[in-house]
């Protein structure tokens, strides 16, 4: 559940970023009254932590999931 959450906050981050590289629009910044804002850094804060969790997911090892067929 923490894996799923931290890739969506990444994924968010990552829209936040492109949306600052192409149109100079912080839409954080934006929505919570500016990037010195509290709220603004407390969701910096997060999104960072959740890309940093995420660095975990290329670490880890990957379970094989076989799948049995059944012949009728």
């Amino acid at each position: 559940m923490l894996d799923r959450v931290s890739l969506v906050l990444s994924i968010i981050g990552g829209i936040n970023w492109l949306l600052v590289g192409l149109f100079r629009l912080d839409l954080v910044a934006y929505l919570f009254g500016g990037q010195a804002a509290t709220v603004s850094r407390i969701i910096y804060t997060i999104v960072g932590i959740a890309a940093l969790w995420c660095i975990s997911l290329l670490f880890r090892e990957r379970e094989v999931v076989r799948e049995t067929v059944t012949r009728s």
